[in-house]
């Protein structure tokens, strides 16, 4: 395996990873945002910017 392709399969899968992270990230913030407007602590009518 030539040297390029061996680190475009690395960039590759570092992509996946971090694309995943991200993914995983949002739908956590979004959990944050629903628990802090249960607990009466973030306003009902909370908007993101």
């Amino acid at each position: 395996m030539e040297g390029g392709s061996l680190l475009a399969v690395i960039e590759t899968f570092m992509d996946f990873v971090f694309g995943g992270l991200g993914i995983l990230a949002l739908f956590r913030v979004e959990k944050l945002i629903k628990t802090l407007k249960g607990k009466g602590i973030l306003e009902q009518n909370y908007k993101e910017e």
